[in-house]
């Protein structure tokens, strides 16, 4: 299955929000999109000239976005709130918490810039603990795509989704490589490679160094299950336990601090049902800094070289 995987492309995460917004937008009149003074950087120009009755530009007032976007759930409306990842959850979490997920809204939190490789911005930027904060937010679906056609296709999808999402994506150019046509299911892993030494469990960015990861170890001798953890809530535990039984061991590759994202929540369905050695590739309890997004990845242990590092010990500690 690795050799059929082919990069189509290199295109933003954030672009294919754009796409995905405004496809959402002509299937369904109660689409309304919310920005905080960011429209340019999430792609929302098409939308706003398709649909400029349905903008609203709420300024630098993220907080005041979120409850204009609870109001609009009441009159039947589907907003989508967008700005960057940090500004999405950080800033505003007692309104999400108090005026979104405790009443049930149907609010899209869109967030763009997540993660290290929102780049030269800096720590104070590169939010690194929202997937944490999201998730364990009661009735809070959270999904982090891997390219820029499967973050098209999610932002599609959510319209349908009756309740409050997390969706995340990113800054930089980045390999295409999912299916142009796909139909995107949440709750659902995607399957990239079966093998039975190693289960490798990545979403976002992280996807595609995995990927390449696993062809490295294919030409090691270790046959890689590599899944694509494009929602961490609702997670899709059948998969993870299948997967988990048949290799014995497990890594998990994010973007993200290492408390609190994708390798806490597949910790957590292992512990319970398949207790397994765990390798984690996350930012290890510390914050980001300035820097090409690249060079922040390999600082931080975010690369394939460390996911087939991660693996080779995972395989060992197996065999012990």
């Amino acid at each position: 299955m690795l050799k059929d995987i082919q990069i189509l492309n290199e295109k933003e995460t954030r672009a294919g929000f754009g796409e995905g917004i405004l496809e959402a937008g002509r299937r369904n009149p109660n689409v309304v999109a919310l920005s905080a003074d960011l429209a340019g950087s999430l792609k929302l120009n098409a939308f706003i000239k398709e649909f400029p009755e349905r903008f609203i530009q709420c300024g630098i007032a993220e907080a005041n976005m979120i409850g204009v976007a609870a109001g609009l759930t009441i009159g039947g409306k589907i907003p989508y709130t967008t700005t960057f990842a940090n500004f999405s959850t950080s800033r505003v979490y007692d309104q999400i918490r108090q005026s979104v997920a405790y009443s049930g809204k149907n609010v899209k939190i869109c967030a763009s810039h997540a993660g290290l490789t929102l780049g030269e911005d800096g720590a104070t930027h590169q939010v690194l603990e929202d997937i944490g904060m999201m998730k364990m937010l009661p009735g809070m679906t959270v999904i982090v795509p891997c390219d820029f056609n499967q973050t098209k296709a999610a932002s599609i999808a959510i319209a349908d989704h009756e309740g409050p999402v997390y969706l995340r994506f990113g800054r930089p150019k980045w390999p295409n490589f999912t299916a142009e046509d796909q139909k995107f299911e949440i709750g659902k892993a995607q399957v990239l490679a079966e093998g039975k030494d190693v289960s490798i469990f990545a979403c976002g960015h992280m996807v595609w160094l995995a990927i390449e990861a696993a062809r490295e170890l294919e030409t090691k001798g270790i046959s890689v299950d590599l899944i694509n953890i494009h929602t961490i809530k609702p997670l899709d535990e059948a998969a993870v336990i299948k997967s988990i039984q048949k290799t014995g061991c497990i890594v998990t590759a994010e973007e993200h601090q290492i408390n609190g994202g994708l390798g806490d929540s597949i910790a957590n369905v292992a512990g319970r049902h398949c207790p397994a050695p765990h390798e984690y590739v996350a930012v290890m309890d510390t914050f980001g800094e300035s820097g090409k997004p690249m060079d922040l990845l390999k600082k931080y242990g975010l690369t394939k070289e460390h996911i087939v590092e991660a693996a080779e010990k995972a395989v060992n500690r197996k065999g012990k």
